[in-house]
Formats: structure tokens, sequence, C-alpha cells
């Protein structure tokens, strides 16, 4: 469970590069607090800004306006020896890994360590003990051409925890993944969260790992910040066309389906089991179509949502959602085709 008090606060965010065609805006009024022990989620299509935020975050890039402030301190107003303490407090893990070639599990764990000064049978013994907390105990000795992603994966993630960070700030971590291997490492960044409470920062285009992992989340449109919120939330009952689009059946194809009246239904851990479409049709005397159908888990929580076609007649259709909302779920309709 987080504290109420944010570690990350970012206010007024914008983020502007210059190029040949002129000005390129990449983030716009940005405002987000990432709450101190909390798994957060940032999420968003290619060419968002979601990188050019996480590399704002840790000031490797700087604003072009607003403020970022890391445990109540302004990073803009830190001095060159100040930053590179914050920026050790935040564990950067990469899409592919950034291995070290060169280096075994164990020498690309120390390396930090190596940088900061740390005696060097001190950043064995640490790193030995980080290489055991990401379930890697026999690999210590093995190159990263010896291993597998996942596996080259749990080393970075180990490195990122040798400076003993606050923050791990996540940037595509499983993109590079197979699905089964993502879940490993998913449950992996849970446990160290529940273990050591750091606050870790998923940055993301996959929906599926913010439902796995995230407590909450911020999905960002067009370079700006569309929603926030927590992420059961979110999918019960999504507010932008940004977080529709996520949360919403992906590519429901709704067009071979006559009539406009469709209908998005969530069951969430607390709905009831009773067949409720069933006797809904039972109680009207009218058929419905199911367009589509889906479960979920989100923060160790079971979700389903299914969308129905409803009759064209608008008082049943009326009546159909007005009975469904009675038995407690979460009944909307969606009159806009989704892609």
């Amino acid at each position: 469970m987080s504290d109420l008090e944010p570690i990350i606060r970012i206010e007024g965010l914008g983020k502007s590069f210059p190029t040949s065609g002129g000005v390129v805006k990449v983030l716009d009024d940005i405002s987000l607090e990432i709450r101190r022990g909390e798994i957060f989620g940032i999420i968003g299509m290619s060419g968002a800004g979601k990188s050019t935020l996480v590399r704002c975050i840790n000031f490797l890039e700087q604003p072009t306006t607003g403020a970022i402030y890391f445990d109540g301190r302004d990073l803009s107003r830190l001095s060159l020896p100040e930053l590179y303490r914050v920026r050790r407090s935040m564990g950067m893990i990469f899409q592919q890994f950034n291995l070290l070639m060169q280096r075994n599990a164990l020498q690309n764990v120390c390396f930090p360590l190596e940088i900061a000064g740390v005696k060097k049978a001190e950043a064995a013994e640490k790193a030995k003990k980080l290489l055991d907390l990401v379930g890697l105990p026999d690999k210590a000795k093995a190159y990263p051409s010896q291993l597998s992603g996942g596996q080259r994966q749990r080393v970075a993630i180990a490195r990122a925890l040798a400076t003993d960070p606050q923050v791990l700030l996540c940037d595509e971590a499983t993109s590079a993944l197979d699905p089964s291997t993502t879940r490993g490492v998913l449950e992996l960044l849970r446990d160290i969260n529940r273990r050591l409470g750091v606050t870790i920062v998923v940055i993301t285009h996959e929906m599926g790992v913010i439902e796995g992992i995230c407590r909450r989340v911020a999905i960002i449109d067009e370079h700006r910040i569309a929603e926030i919120g927590n992420v059961d939330e979110v999918f019960l009952r999504p507010k932008s066309a940004a977080a529709k689009r996520m949360f919403y059946p992906d590519g429901m194809q709704t067009d071979s389906f006559k009539g406009n009246r469709r209908c998005r239904i969530v069951f969430d851990g607390n709905s009831s089991f009773q067949p409720v479409i069933a006797d809904m049709v039972l109680k009207f005397h009218r058929t419905v179509n199911i367009i589509f159908a889906d479960t979920k888990d989100i923060d160790g929580r079971a979700f389903g949502q299914i969308v129905i076609q409803l009759p064209e007649t608008d008082d049943v259709a009326d009546k159909m959602l007005e009975y469904l909302r009675s038995q407690g779920l979460t009944a909307e309709e969606v009159r806009e085709h989704v892609q």
C-alpha cells in the first residue's frame, strides 16, 4: 500500500525540440503525481511522448517548461553533484537491457557500484545478493550472450537496484519479451515493490502490462495527459477517447451487425455470478447478440466485459440498460464504432 505523499510531482511539463522544419512539441502541459511506494503506469501509443517523459523525470532531458519535483526538491534548482545523487535514487530499466556484453552478470551488477566508489569485495557481495533476489543465483559468471531475454532483463533489474534507488523507471521493460517471460518479470517487479518498498514507474504501450501490475495509470494521448486514475476505475468507466481505445475491445468489429445500439457490460470481482444476460433475455422476451467478451486480471482482481447488441426498439433497449444497472453492473451504451 503506498503512502499518500508523492515522491515524484510533475507540474505543467512541456518539452519541445528544434528541428529543421521548426519546433516540434513532444510533451504539453503534463501534470501528475506518483506516490511513494506505488506501482504507477504511464501508457500511450508510439510517438505519444512516453520515453521523453521518463527522460525528463530523471532530468536526462531538461523540460522546456514546467517543473519536476523529486522527494520535494525541484530538479531544475539542483547543482550538478546534487542531480547526480538524485539520479542514483532512480534506477532505470530499458527495453533492450543495455548490459555490457564483455562483462558477466555479476560484473554488470557491480558496474554502478564501481562508479559510486564502492570497494570491490563489498560490491561483489551486494551483487550476489541482488542476483539471488532476481532469481539468478547460479548465473553470476554467465555473460549476456549466454542468457535468455528474460534472464538478461533480470540482470538489468539487479543492476538497477544496486544503488538502493527509491524509484525504478521501467521504459518498455517487457516489450522485447514473450508473454510468458513478461509475466515472470512483472511478478518479479511486484515482489520487489512489496519487499523493498521501491516505487515503480512502468512506461509501456501494452495495456496487459498496466492491467497486470499497476494500481494507477496515466494515459498519454497526443502529447498530453488524457486521463489519470486507478486502473480498475478507468477500465470500468473510461472517460476519455484515449482510455476507451485502450480498454474497449481491441479492434472490435461491429459493422456486420445491424443497428446502432450496443452496450458494454463490465463485471468486477464483486459482481454477481448469476446468469444476468440470460435472465434479461427471459425477462424481456427479446434476444441480444453478443459481439465481444473477454476477461482480465487487474491488480489481482478478476474483471470481465461483454459487448452486446441491444434490440432496435428504443423502449426495450432503455429498459434493458436500466435492468443491467439495477443488478449492480457497469453498463454503458457504446454508440460509436470502436477501433
